[in-house]
């Protein structure tokens, strides 16, 4: 009895493992797969708050790649971002990128919008033009700190 209750316990055990290890491997070749079908370009910012490894860049609300690298330019301190552009998607070289929310809470993303030059951005050039992420808890401080002065003046 104590045998088949073993050998149960490794049989299950064995199993649990290599389901563990077939996903995986496919969540790292499906990760390898999206990195590799593009090309990558960047962009720097003042402040990249909100955007991860993984968040979207769309033009036009269109999702056309992803945030591949996220890093700190050690001399401007600039967020130095890395995107992953899809191949098909040709970006004019004098395009800007503004870091923009979902709605008020919602997730923020890379937004492109593209210029009118005829010649288009390749492999490791960068986006010159960019806006950082507004920062709405400092805007509102802002806010309510200069209603409080200017009420205290009166």
């Amino acid at each position: 009895m104590n045998k088949i209750h073993n050998f149960f316990d490794f049989l299950v055990g064995t199993i649990v493992l290599v389901v563990a290890i077939t996903f995986l491997v496919i969540s790292f070749k499906s990760s390898k797969i999206s990195s590799d079908n593009g090309y990558k370009i960047l962009a720097k910012f003042d402040n990249a708050d909100g955007i991860n490894i993984g968040s979207d860049i769309k033009i036009s609300g269109v999702k056309i790649g992803t945030i591949a690298e996220q890093n700190l330019d050690s001399d401007s301190f600039q967020a130095v971002l890395k995107f992953n552009i899809y191949n098909h998607i040709k970006i004019p070289s004098d395009s800007s990128a503004k870091i923009v929310s979902e709605g008020l809470l919602g997730s923020k993303y890379i937004a492109i919008t593209p210029g009118g030059n005829d010649e288009f951005l390749k492999e490791g050039q960068e986006i010159n033009f960019t806006q950082s992420s507004i920062n709405f808890e400092e805007l509102l401080g802002k806010f309510i700190f200069n209603g409080k002065d200017n009420n205290e003046k009166k």
